[in-house]
């Protein structure tokens, strides 16, 4: 019968598995302000999300 002759390293063992590759996060304009944000995201800058607004954003007083 086959058995191993030692016990395999964590890091031999985790090696299988470290076979992928990152990708980059898309990158979509908004439809609302036309500003770059990341796809399924509320917008950074203008607070929409798919023609919604969700977060209010605060308005800045001038001196």
């Amino acid at each position: 019968m086959a058995v191993p002759k030692g016990k395999q390293s964590k890091s031999r063992t985790n090696k299988r598995f470290a076979n992928y590759k990152a990708t980059a996060a898309t990158i979509v304009e908004c439809p609302h302000c036309h500003e770059y944000k990341e796809a399924h995201r509320v917008c950074k800058n203008c607070g929409y999300y798919n023609g919604v607004e969700v977060v209010a954003q605060k308005e800045e007083k001038k001196d």
